[in-house]
């Protein structure tokens, strides 16, 4: 699993799980379109059929979307034939509403096993983790406690893990908003997870 990339490079990959959401997504966008920073949604299938508009809306502005399966589920309790098929599903629905197929993964609660590793190589999948997991904005722990554990993971290099669909996001966006002005002050470039993966 992918957390950070060893690079000299001022530039940090901030990441999106479980959208697109109608209300958060859109919010994040304008937050990137501010900084003038590109981010990275690692979307659900079954949320994607539902905002079709905002994946292409997503795309349009130049983020990536990563691959996050169709119905987020642990996938090392699904056999072979299930776990393809919620990978493949997704990487249709991508391909389909944004013209391009998605190159990274990330597994639902970054659960897997020998199995999953073997399908995402030979799909060619790199499997994308974050440094700052300790920030649990899923939790709902706070906004100090989001940025200042997503501060503390921030060097070159570093991929960062946020979500902005599933429930209330109001505490993620307003850290996000936070640590993005932060970030663009201190010199660093936001760019996409594959744009980080090209640094190496």
């Amino acid at each position: 699993m992918i957390n950070e990339i060893p690079t000299s490079q001022r530039a940090v990959a901030i990441t999106f799980d479980d959208g697109p959401n109608a209300v958060y997504t859109p919010q994040v966008l304008e937050i990137f379109s501010k900084a003038k920073g590109k981010a990275t949604f690692f979307m659900i299938g079954e949320q994607m059929r539902s905002h079709p508009e905002i994946v292409k809306e997503v795309a349009a502005a130049g983020h990536e979307v990563g691959n996050h399966t169709f119905t987020h589920p642990k996938l090392s309790q699904l056999n072979k034939a299930e776990c393809l098929a919620e990978i493949e599903q997704t990487e249709k629905l991508i391909e389909e509403l944004t013209a391009q197929k998605p190159v990274i993964f990330r597994p639902p609660f970054l659960d897997y096993n020998h199995e999953t590793l073997t399908i995402l190589q030979n799909k060619g999948y790199p499997m994308i983790g974050a440094l700052n997991f300790e920030a649990q904005d899923w939790e709902l722990p706070g906004v100090e406690h989001i940025l200042g554990k997503s501060r503390e993971a921030v060097k070159n290099g570093s991929i960062l893990i946020f979500h902005d669909g599933y429930g209330d996001r109001s505490q993620t966006i307003e850290a996000v908003r936070m640590l993005v002005s932060e970030l663009t002050s201190q010199g660093y470039q936001l760019v996409t997870v594959s744009e980080l993966l090209a640094l190496v």
